[in-house]
């Protein structure tokens, strides 16, 4: 008898959260998604009335904390939490009129927020048989993208952040594991408008199925398409791999 696992997909609406939904459903599980925009969720649930949706702010304490008490009332809560939700923002950081309020939201969205997701779920991942932890990231935690610098900062924060958890949670018998997407072709990817011919956007159709053959195979870590070569080059080439990635360093747009 198969084991239907239930799992909460942060940012789920749209791109990588929406095709891993869409890959967890496929395989029997139960799915729920979160997002900030209601009528985006509802048109998901229109196409998959199988999904459950919830509106909820990753960043709004009350928020998470009353979808938590939702999940553990409606499901006796969640075997798989998948931080998913993101942004990024391009910035030339010599440029004294950026946005600061938007910077720090994307530190809080990026790398706070999975932490305060962790926190409030973890109660129910403990008493999960098939407890795990999925954080998505991006290969550009192991080289930095000088157009959008916050953003590389909160993929290493989280990944290194992932990194030191993994152990911890393992002796509560919580799998971690990390998916560090290339760019996906996304709403995120287009709004960045990215012209570098190293950062060709993967479907995320295409993301989910590397990312599902990878994790039935009990990886940890997972990097499709550039990010294993972002991986591997970061290590025994860094110079030479960041000179490569960042040809153009000011965003145009």
């Amino acid at each position: 008898m198969k084991n239907i696992q239930k799992v909460l997909i942060t940012g789920g609406g749209s791109g990588i959260g929406l095709a891993l939904a869409r890959k967890f459903l496929a395989q029997g599980h139960q799915v729920s998604i979160t997002g900030r925009n209601v009528s985006k969720l509802e048109q998901v649930k229109a196409a998959l009335p199988q999904i459950n949706i919830y509106q909820s702010d990753v960043t709004k304490e009350d928020q998470v904390q009353k979808l938590a008490q939702q999940l553990e009332k409606e499901w006796g809560g969640i075997d798989v939490l998948v931080n998913n939700a993101g942004i990024m923002l391009l910035l030339d950081s010599g440029n004294e009129g950026n946005d600061l309020t938007k910077q720090f939201e994307e530190i809080e969205i990026n790398f706070q927020s999975p932490i305060r997701l962790l926190h409030h779920f973890l109660p129910q991942l403990k008493k999960s048989k098939k407890a795990t932890l999925i954080n998505v990231s991006s290969g550009l935690a192991y080289v930095s993208f000088a157009q959008a610098p916050v953003y590389s900062a909160t993929k290493a924060a989280l990944h290194f952040w992932t990194q030191a958890i993994r152990p911890q949670l393992k002796a509560h018998s919580i799998r971690v594991v990390e998916l560090l997407p290339p760019v996906v072709d996304t709403k995120l990817a287009k709004d960045a408008d990215l012209k570098d011919d190293n950062l060709k956007p993967m479907p995320p159709e295409k993301l989910a199925e590397l990312f599902w053959k990878d994790y039935n195979k009990g990886k940890e870590e997972i990097t499709p398409g550039i990010s294993k070569q972002l991986k591997w080059m970061s290590r025994f080439a860094p110079k030479f791999i960041f000179k490569q990635l960042n040809k153009q360093v000011i965003p145009q747009k």
